[in-house]
C-alpha cells in the first residue's frame, strides 16, 4: 500500500507527502500551498523532495510550489488548462504523471467543476483529487457548472470501492453533519458521524476515506438515491427532474447550511 502522510497547513487544508517506492528516501508532495511546513517535514523525516503535483491553481495548493521547485530542483506536474506559478509537466485528461525515477505512476483525470481545469491523480490504490470530491461533501462550484461537477464526481466514484480518498481539506465533520440533515435516516452516516466527532475532539485526520465508504454516506454521491432526490425536492419546493437538478439543489442548500 502506498505510504502517505499529512502535513497540516492553514486552518484546515492537508498537504500529503507520497514516500516513493524506488527510494524510501524521497518523497512526492501533493498540493504544497505553503513550502514552510513542508520543509519542516522533511527535515524531521530525513526525505528529499523528488517531485511536485498540483491539482489546480488555488493559492492554497500552489503557494509553495515555487519555492520548493527552485529550493529542491523538483519537476512539477499540474493542470494543462490552468496556469501554474512555475513551469510545470502540463497534464490533461487521459495522460499520465510517470515519476519513473521514483517508482510511481499516476492516470490523469480532469475534473471540472470547483475550478475549470481541475485535475486529480488516481494510481496505487489511492485518489488525490484537491477540491473535488471531499468525505461526504464536494467543492464549492467557482467556475464550472452542476453538470460538469456531477461528471466529475461520477467519474472519481467509478474507481474502486478500495481506492483511498486524499482530498486537501478537513471538512469532514460540518459535511456529514449536512449529510445528516439530508438522510436523516442513514445509518452509514449516523455512524460515521459518531466517530468523525470522537476524532475531531482529539483532533486527529479523518482522512483518507475511501470510495466505498463515500458512496454510502456522501450526498453528492447519491444524487439519484430516492431519499436525498425526496430531501432536495422538499428543500427546493417543486420536483427536480433529474440527477443534475437534485445535485444543483443539495449543493445550493450545502451552501448556505449552518
Amino acid at each position: 500500500m502506498l505510504q502517505v502522510s499529512p502535513v497540516r497547513a492553514f486552518s484546515d487544508n492537508y498537504i500529503w507527502l507520497i514516500r516513493a517506492p524506488a527510494d524510501p528516501a524521497a518523497t512526492v508532495v501533493v498540493d504544497p500551498g505553503d513550502d514552510r511546513p513542508v520543509e519542516l517535514a522533511l527535515q524531521a523525516q530525513g526525505l528529499q523532495l523528488g517531485a511536485i503535483l498540483v491539482t489546480h491553481y488555488h493559492a492554497d495548493h500552489v503557494g509553495g510550489v515555487g519555492a520548493l521547485a527552485a529550493r529542491h530542483g523538483a519537476p512539477v506536474f499540474g493542470p494543462a488548462r490552468e496556469q501554474m506559478p512555475c513551469a510545470a509537466q502540463a497534464l490533461d485528461d487521459g495522460g499520465k504523471a510517470s515519476l519513473e525515477n521514483l517508482g510511481l505512476e499516476f492516470d490523469v483525470l480532469a475534473v471540472p467543476g470547483h475550478t475549470l481545469g481541475h485535475i486529480a491523480y488516481a494510481g496505487h490504490g489511492a485518489l488525490f483529487c484537491g477540491d473535488t470530491l471531499f468525505s461526504a461533501g464536494c467543492g464549492r462550484l467557482f467556475e464550472g457548472t452542476p453538470d460538469q461537477m456531477l461528471d466529475s464526481l461520477d467519474r472519481l466514484a467509478s474507481l474502486p470501492d478500495a481506492t483511498r480518498v486524499f482530498c486537501a481539506h478537513e471538512y469532514t465533520l460540518s459535511n456529514l453533519k449536512f449529510a445528516a440533515a439530508v438522510e436523516p435516516g442513514n445509518g452509514h452516516v449516523r455512524d460515521t458521524l459518531a466517530d468523525v466527532q470522537q476524532r475531531r475532539d482529539r483532533d486527529e485526520i479523518t482522512l483518507p476515506s475511501t470510495l466505498g465508504r463515500e458512496r454510502l454516506i456522501n450526498p453528492f454521491l447519491r444524487c439519484r438515491e430516492p431519499a436525498v432526490r425526496a430531501a432536495a425536492e422538499r428543500h427546493a419546493g417543486h420536483s427536480l427532474p433529474g440527477a443534475v437538478d437534485v445535485f444543483a439543489e443539495v449543493r445550493r442548500w450545502k451552501d448556505g447550511f449552518r
